[in-house]
């Protein structure tokens, strides 16, 4: 089968009334359970999305884009309305296509979120890996992430104005650094999102590598592909690692192969085939969802991140960790506290 040709028609399970918390990360998780449950915060920044001008954002594309419907691209509209038949969408966000040869997508807005796809995303992409896409924008949507998503674009605008004010400027850049870092995770549930609109691995894989080498799948190789992520990880000595912090300080983005590497993980893992097997929180009990159990599960994920990770600068300092730790129990025997 050619890449051009459809693939026959998959049998998806509807995963009625699942929460976004189903699909997102536990750092992401964990933030955004937070900010739900804090009064009052989602209207504030919604009143800020005049400094943004949201509106001008909406009639830009209006006017400059395709706005998707049954009559205008009608079969990235049936994919679309698939996409959120399977994750419940019960009000579809407006979805432009506009013309640009940039592989991405981009949910945007404060108040009224809506979805942008680059044309050159309809040209590379099959129908599952266009629905992949959509299903990753779908969860972003679902997420709240839009409203996010555009705090940080408002406060890296705002360092341009406080950069003559040192202590200002530092702080604001603290700040869209903790985004950014939000921000990549959040990507991540993007990814989940997409893979259960398409209950596929395969074609969540090969959107990645396409993403990575703009198309050419013919000319690549699934195995050596996964291996990247894995060498990445573990590959060098600490000046690699540092090198790795610095190039992801600025990316809103995870890289493409560590986006894979950490898709395949979450399908190994076991929670996609429980989710697609019918066991998923409920959109009905997100009011009630614990904050301090999101904590921890937040701080649960990046303890076994960095306990399973290869890094060298991960791995050197595990065994300065081990190394304390032998330190201190070697003075507890020496010299044991006395009563």
């Amino acid at each position: 089968m050619s890449e051009n040709e459809e693939r026959p028609t998959r049998q998806r399970v509807t995963l009625t009334d699942i929460s976004s918390r189903a699909w997102e990360h536990p750092a992401d998780r964990g933030a955004l359970v937070a900010l739900r449950q804090l009064k009052g915060f989602d209207f504030m920044l919604k009143k800020m999305s005049g400094l943004i001008n949201e509106r001008a954002f909406r009639l830009q594309f209006l006017g400059s884009a395709i706005r998707v419907d049954e009559r205008q691209f009608p079969r990235v509209h049936r994919l679309y309305t698939e996409a959120g038949s399977t994750l419940d969408v019960r009000q579809l966000p407006e979805l432009y296509v506009v013309n640009s040869p940039i592989w991405n997508a981009v949910t945007i807005g404060m108040d009224k979120p809506f979805i942008v796809v680059n044309s050159a995303l309809l040209k590379g992409m099959d129908e599952e890996e266009l629905r992949f896409i959509l299903g990753h924008e779908l969860g972003h949507a679902q997420s709240g992430h839009a409203l996010y998503q555009s705090l940080l674009f408002w406060l890296i605008r705002l360092t341009g104005a406080v950069n003559w004010m040192p202590i200002g400027a530092l702080g604001v850049r603290a700040i869209i650094a903790a985004l950014q870092e939000w921000s990549r995770k959040a990507e991540l549930s993007g990814d989940r999102a997409g893979l259960l609109a398409t209950q596929d691995p395969a074609v969540a894989l090969r959107v990645q590598m396409k993403l990575a080498s703009g198309g050419e799948l013919g000319e690549l190789d699934t195995t050596a592909f996964l291996a990247q992520g894995t060498e990445y990880e573990s590959a060098g000595d600490l000046r690699d690692s540092l090198l790795k912090l610095l190039l992801l300080e600025a990316q809103s983005h995870p890289l493409a192969v560590i986006r894979a590497h950490e898709l395949r993980r979450w399908v190994d893992e076991g929670e996609y085939t429980t989710i697609v097997s019918g066991t998923y929180p409920k959109r009905q009990d997100d009011a009630t969802a614990s904050i301090s159990q999101e904590a921890k599960n937040a701080a649960k994920s990046y303890a076994d991140t960095f306990s399973r990770s290869q890094d060298p600068l991960a791995k050197f300092l595990r065994d300065l960790g081990d190394g304390m730790g032998g330190v201190r129990d070697w003075v507890s025997n020496k010299f044991p506290p006395r009563n």
